[in-house]
């Protein structure tokens, strides 16, 4: 089972430079997707489900912002959207899909570049988050949480990281959370597999636009396991060279 994470800053903006095309081709059992910005009615899901997949779509109120969506190719047991809190809901951050054996929940963490009053929900939805999964834990042990974190967790995660010492997503107070997250009994799978890989990015930011070609990026899209299902992930990556967004799929096989 392969299981792909694809923030896509628009998912009708991106099928305009081939998205659709590349799934065809490249045919993952999952493909989870963040920052979707449209409904399900936006956009012509039968594209999708010619291909074998069943759509699963979690849509923010707020016209043309957030949104995450799972396409499986495997129909879960159950689908649930939502953390179970109210601004989270509304900004349609999470929804998780149950399997037989495990659980997959795909996330689009905040962003708190806007200012401070976002950062300050980054720290709230965090916690929150942590919170759920936690919770989800009880219920099924083996859990993938695959996403857009928003955070870059080391100097080896970032192109430069004393130039971005105060900049939201590198900030210590995220890393920090970061640490504890993964020493709360979480792996993340791409340094489990790569532990010293350098130049691994899976952002770069559209505001200079050579920086892609130079590849100074971040690592900030992440699928992490618990401890408990590490053992299930064979191999790793990330897919810097597909270019529908600002970011790049990362994948796992299980």
């Amino acid at each position: 089972m392969q299981i792909v994470s694809y923030n896509l800053n628009g998912i009708r903006a991106a099928h305009k430079k081939g998205l659709v095309d590349w799934l065809a081709q490249y045919q993952p059992t999952v493909l989870c997707v963040q920052e979707t910005k449209a409904t399900e009615n936006d956009f012509n899901t039968a594209l999708l489900t010619q291909l074998g997949y069943h759509v699963y779509w979690f849509a923010a109120q707020k016209k043309g912002y957030s949104g995450v969506a799972i396409f499986t190719k495997e129909k879960p047991l159950e689908v649930t959207h939502g953390n179970g809190f109210e601004q989270s809901n509304a900004e349609g951050r999470v929804i998780t899909a149950f399997y037989k054996n495990f659980a997959l929940v795909n996330a689009y963490f905040p962003s708190g570049t806007s200012g401070d009053e976002r950062q300050t929900y980054k720290y709230q939805w965090l916690n929150e988050m942590q919170e759920y999964i936690t919770q989800l834990q009880q219920k099924q042990p083996n859990i993938v949480l695959v996403g857009d974190y928003n955070i870059a967790h080391t100097d080896i995660d970032i192109h430069d990281p004393k130039g971005n010492k105060n900049s939201s997503g590198f900030l210590p107070e995220e890393k920090a959370w970061m640490t504890q997250f993964l020493n709360s009994g979480w792996v993340d799978s791409f340094r489990l597999l790569h532990p010293e890989q350098t130049g691994a990015y899976t952002w770069w930011s559209q505001r200079f636009p050579t920086v892609r070609a130079q590849n100074k990026g971040w690592r900030i899209d992440y699928i992490c396991t618990t401890k408990a299902f590490a053992a299930a992930v064979k191999t790793a990556g990330i897919l810097p060279d597909v270019k529908h967004s600002d970011h790049c799929p990362i994948f796992i096989t299980l």
